[in-house]
């Protein structure tokens, strides 16, 4: 997908949660990372490499002050797929080389990040259509299937299959219900 496509694939779920332009674009603090990243990623991709650096640092700039001003930090460099949608501000943090599949909803305090030792250190990789609940950490070198549903204040450190529910410290699978319906 283009820049605008994939923009406009997230204005999309920001509306559907009954949000307008005009709250979504002045008000709404996840669309503005939201925003904010899908331009720098776009910049990180440019294949001119003079202009490119340039582009960059002023997106790094841009990129501090969103994470300043809402509490969402999402480097340029994350892969995140189409329409994807911050419900709240505050306290997310996403690795620079993780990567969140399309159709992903992403609730506060969540940190996607590394974790892990010798050749288990890395960082998470998250499928399509899943729901992250307030304050889940997912940590370290795991795969997170399409279609589930991470329950709020989880620690995730295990790769799962898809269309589960996840939930605890460590989350285990608690149900075999997907996101379906929280997304």
């Amino acid at each position: 997908m283009n820049l605008f496509s994939l923009i406009a694939s997230d204005y999309k779920r920001y509306k559907t949660y009954g949000g307008h332009f005009f709250s979504i674009f002045f008000f709404t603090q996840g669309f503005w990372a939201v925003f904010q990243y899908r331009i720098a990623h776009w910049c990180y991709k440019l294949r001119i490499p003079v202009v490119k650096h340039i582009v960059l640092v002023l997106c790094l700039i841009w990129q501090k002050l969103i994470e300043i001003l809402t509490g969402i930090s999402i480097p340029y460099s994350v892969t995140i797929g189409h329409s994807f949608y911050i419900g709240h501000f505050g306290g997310i943090i996403l690795n620079a080389k993780s990567s969140v599949g399309n159709h992903c909803n992403i609730s506060q305090g969540v940190t996607i990040g590394v974790s892990g030792r010798d050749d288990k250190r890395g960082v998470p990789s998250i499928g399509n259509n899943v729901y992250i609940g307030a304050n889940a950490v997912i940590a370290g070198k795991i795969s997170i299937g399409d279609d589930c549903l991470i329950g709020a204040n989880s620690l995730v450190v295990d790769s799962f299959e898809g269309g589960v529910t996840l939930l605890g410290v460590p989350a285990k699978v608690i149900n075999t219900n997907s996101s379906k319906g929280y997304i």
